[in-house]
């Protein structure tokens, strides 16, 4: 008897690795936080808790050199995860389309969701306080499981239905727009900051 895994789908997990840049983004996020009034204004409507960027400032990288140092870097890994996909882009690349902070805090979550009218899409963490809410991945084909029994403990990670990545300061994850995806609830004690992105052909 043989089985094969078929319809992969890719997460792609890679590092900032500048401890720098890292702070200097740190920095950048929580002055936004204070002084984004739109973004704030929105987060209190909306009911997010924390505060994003996402609904207010679409510029990060013209407005901020650490931000444009991150898109330089984001750029490289979106190639090197287009190129590991066989992603077909006519010899062209990928292009950031947009860039936003998130500041959640603590005990916050971001319900299920995926992200139309991308290609990829992704993650980048900033400040990962102990406790904080893993990124939760869900798989692609579970609305078509009506009679599927659950995995076991044991199942290998492809095969279970729900994967949670759990990152630290630095870890960037990418994976296809269209995968499901959400923020965990944590039990940290401070506010897990990171930024998220899209790219587009």
């Amino acid at each position: 008897m043989t089985t094969r895994s078929l319809f992969a789908t890719r997460f792609y997990e890679g590092g900032l690795g500048d401890a720098a840049l890292i702070a200097d983004l740190d920095h950048s996020c929580r002055t936004l936080a204070r002084e984004d009034r739109a973004g704030r204004a929105w987060c209190r409507e909306k009911g997010y808790p924390g505060y994003t960027s996402y609904a207010s400032l679409n510029d990060l990288p013209l407005r901020d050199p650490a931000f444009a140092d991150l898109k330089r870097q984001l750029d490289a890994h979106v190639r090197r995860f287009a190129d590991d996909a066989c992603m077909d882009l006519g010899g062209k690349r990928l292009k950031l389309d947009s860039l936003w902070v998130n500041v959640l805090k603590p005990a916050g979550m971001h319900s299920g969701h995926l992200h139309p009218g991308s290609v990829v899409s992704g993650t980048v963490y900033i400040a990962v306080p102990p406790g904080a809410g893993a990124l939760k991945l869900e798989d692609p084909r579970l609305p078509m499981m009506m009679a599927a029994p659950p995995r076991t403990d044991a199942a290998p990670e492809e095969l279970r239905s729900f994967v949670y990545a759990r990152p630290e300061a630095g870890t960037i994850y990418l994976w296809e727009s269209w995968l499901r995806h959400e923020v965990a609830p944590g039990t940290a004690k401070s506010d897990r900051i990171s930024i998220s992105f899209n790219y587009r052909r």
